[in-house]
């Protein structure tokens, strides 16, 4: 730790108060999230954002970029939303903070109310965690509890699907079907176990490229892990509405109708993953709703607020609460910040920017605009697939466009993190360029975006993709 004294520097935009350069800092100091910080060992300099309007970024040095990955799946409402920043304001000069732990205020309240009116079926019940990973971790947990309580102790783990995301904590990493990212961490937490995901393009040749057959078999291997393991131990299923990691898997039809089949017949509770889908990214509240079933669980978070102020969620059915309602009963669990009078401030606030202009109908009309001009991508030699729902997609690179055939580990390498991520921030284009599963580019702009920004993006796409095609 510096020992240095402090100084009277003013802080700027490219400094720090103590006056040191922010990039300096920020190599020297700050631990930032899933980075390589070899990068800016070596002489990279960490990019520094400063500022936010729409659906644009500035950094320090005043270059503009097109955000579209909403930060990372959150920014629904658009930067810059100074009615946000005032509601906190507000809130924090009547209440700063007080628990939840046996006691409530106005704004957790209001926002569980209204969560569980827009929710589907009698998912009425509002635990606030900070974030995704918190609510994935709660609901396992309530799973696992409900169980016990109703005397099926024996019912514990969990099945989620290959390449899915749902969270870094142990519980929520256990769930998650990435092993880049579950391998340093392990042993995790016992009783998960993946089945596949809904990938249609490179689904089993033998379905012959009919997708609701895909999505019975899909499903189906969901009723087979369940089987396999003993029904009298499984408490829930783990997916989400489109799977965000592989790039943007939407479910194929019927596969949401026969999952709750299966869970009902062996008595397992749906999850519905819906950190980054929920708020919009689909073009409802609910992405369950978008998708025609109702889950037994929602975990959500991202897009509550916009990213404005940090707040998650686990909602659940009332039949979930039903042992808790009376006698000695506790759900053991919580979290000091969760239902933060700020956040669930900011969340109502948000949410009445939904309501007001229309941002669920707005995704919902300019979809297909959106999916239109990133498939022009296709004609592409590197573009293997264009995919996904809602504000929400991803574009798989492939290698050889008439066989699918993919990228080798080095080639991904080179490819994404040697050339495309940094290509496509200098062109002027925030997204991300990812290989958990295939190689992708993902797509999640802010969801006041429209045709401007579905062409700029395209156009950027296109030049470095062209590019990236030339130098393999």
């Amino acid at each position: 730790m510096s020992t240095a004294p402090e100084t009277a520097t003013v802080p700027t935009a490219s400094h720090t108060p103590r006056g040191t350069d922010h990039a300096d800092a920020a190599r020297d100091h700050l631990w930032m999230h899933f980075t390589r910080h070899s990068t800016y060992e070596d002489g990279g300099r960490v990019p520094i954002m400063v500022r936010g309007e729409g659906c644009r970024v500035w950094d320090a040095d005043g270059r503009e970029y097109l955000d579209g990955l909403a930060g990372l799946f959150v920014v629904q409402a658009g930067h810059g939303r100074r009615e946000l920043a005032e509601t906190a304001a507000r809130q924090a000069a009547d209440l700063a903070y007080f628990p939840i732990w046996s006691y409530a205020h106005p704004a957790a309240i209001d926002l569980a109310e209204r969560l569980a009116h827009y929710a589907p079926g009698d998912l009425n019940r509002v635990f606030f965690t900070t974030g995704g990973g918190e609510a994935v971790e709660s609901a396992w947990k309530l799973a696992k509890q409900y169980f016990k309580l109703t005397g099926k102790p024996t019912k514990h783990k969990v099945i989620s699907r290959a390449i899915a995301y749902h969270g870094t904590p142990q519980g929520a990493l256990s769930i998650t079907g990435v092993p880049d990212l579950r391998i340093p961490y392990e042993p995790l937490v016992p009783g998960s176990f993946k089945v596949p995901n809904t990938n249609a393009y490179r689904a089993p040749e033998y379905l012959g490229g009919d997708l609701k057959a895909f999505g019975r078999w899909a499903a189906d291997q969901v009723e087979e892990a369940i089987l396999a393991e003993g029904a009298d131990s499984v408490a829930a299923v783990f997916v989400e509405p489109v799977q965000n990691a592989g790039g943007c898997f939407p479910p194929p039809p019927g596969y949401f109708e026969r999952l709750r089949q299966i869970c009902d017949e062996h008595d397992v509770l749906l999850v519905s993953d819906e950190v980054i889908c929920a708020f919009g990214r689909i073009g409802n509240m609910f992405a369950c709703d978008t998708f025609g079933y109702v889950p037994d669980i929602i975990t959500c978070a991202k897009g509550m607020t916009s990213g404005y102020s940090p707040i998650g969620a686990m909602i659940a059915s009332e039949r979930l609460f039903e042992p808790f309602r009376s006698g000695t009963a506790s759900f053991l669990h919580g979290y000091t910040f969760g239902g933060h009078p700020v956040s669930a401030a900011v969340a109502m606030a948000n949410l009445d920017i939904f309501e007001r202009e229309g941002l669920n109908e707005h995704v919902r009309e300019q979809s297909p605009v959106f999916r239109a001009t990133l498939e022009k991508l296709l004609d592409l030699p590197i573009v293997g697939d264009v995919r996904g729902e809602g504000f929400f997609f991803g574009i798989e690179l492939v290698k050889d466009k008439a066989t699918k055939e993919t990228f080798s580990a080095e080639e991904a390498e080179r490819l994404l993190r040697g050339f495309l991520s940094k290509a496509l921030f200098d062109a002027g284009l925030y997204c991300r360029a990812d290989d958990r599963g295939d190689p992708v580019v993902q797509l999640s702009p802010p969801l006041v975006a429209g045709p401007a920004e579905f062409d700029r993006i395209e156009q950027i796409l296109r030049g470095v993709l062209t590019e990236a095609w030339s130098k393999l």
